[in-house]
């Protein structure tokens, strides 16, 4: 089956809709991704044409296909301890300073398949020792949360996990499991994965003394940047806690409710 090149009438359908759903502004320039990453789709349904996957997607006769297209065209690139210079931070300089009676929050707010949230939760136990602390990682795409929560993992992705934690925290697979590793279950234990649409109103998830939001704002335009800064992520920080964004974004224009600290780490004030 031959399928049509999505139109531009199509393409600005699917347009608003993630922008919509997920806050993600998708120019013209992406309409070879929305073909590649939904043509499978056409092909499940024996359909050639986007302007019949539209309806199908908006209409009620297969209610889960909605989200399915929201885990193709939501992009989920990540790694273990990305960007090591932001740990380093919270190991030298955020880690010292916390009371260790009080529990220490984190919330990878675009957690992926988990590499984030279980990079922290490593370096969290191996620094904080037995003072309490507990990790919430949340995305969109549930596709991704299944993997984040089998917590199973090829073993190239352990490259940048230092020897020592890989040793600690990482269960070799062998036999069928060769060539995987699993994150050990006393550390998945503190960490909780959910989704969540950071388009909507958050769920009770408390505040947190670090929010990881890295990579995620460069899919918004600067009004849906500000609107989940300034309404969302810093009410959820606690007073004195920390938001960490990737190195190619920037809040300046966006927010002054934090205030940057080193490059790509912003504090809200005490």
């Amino acid at each position: 089956m031959i399928i049509e090149q999505i139109s531009d009438a199509d393409f600005v359908k699917f347009q608003k809709l993630i922008f919509e759903i997920a806050g993600i502004s998708m120019t013209l320039a992406k309409k070879a991704l929305v073909t590649g990453r939904l043509s499978k789709r056409l092909r499940h349904y024996n359909i050639d044409n986007f302007n019949e996957y539209y309806r199908i997607v908006t209409g009620k006769d297969h209610p889960d296909e909605l989200q399915i297209m929201v885990d193709l065209l939501t992009t989920n690139e990540t790694y273990f301890f990305r960007e090591d210079k932001h740990f380093d931070y919270i190991k030298n300089v955020i880690l010292p300073a916390h009371q260790r009676s009080r529990t220490f929050r984190v919330w990878s707010a675009a957690s992926s398949t988990g590499e984030e949230a279980y990079s922290t939760a490593m370096l969290l136990s191996d620094q904080l020792g037995m003072s309490p602390w507990e990790i919430v990682g949340s995305d969109i795409s549930t596709k991704v949360l299944k993997v984040a929560e089998t917590a199973l993992y090829r073993m190239e992705a352990a490259q940048k996990i230092p020897n020592s934690y890989l040793n600690k925290y990482c269960l070799k697979g062998v036999r069928t499991q060769a060539g995987w590793f699993l994150i050990d279950p006393k550390l998945r234990k503190q960490v909780t994965f959910r989704q969540i649409n950071l388009m909507e109103p958050l769920p009770g998830i408390g505040t947190f003394d670090i929010i990881f939001l890295r990579n995620i704002m460069i899919y918004f335009d600067d009004p849906t940047k500000t609107k989940l800064i300034e309404t969302k992520i810093v009410p959820s920080l606690n007073p004195g806690g920390y938001l960490f964004i990737g190195h190619s974004e920037t809040l300046n224009g966006i927010t002054d409710k934090v205030k940057l600290v080193v490059p790509a780490i912003y504090r809200k004030p005490t």
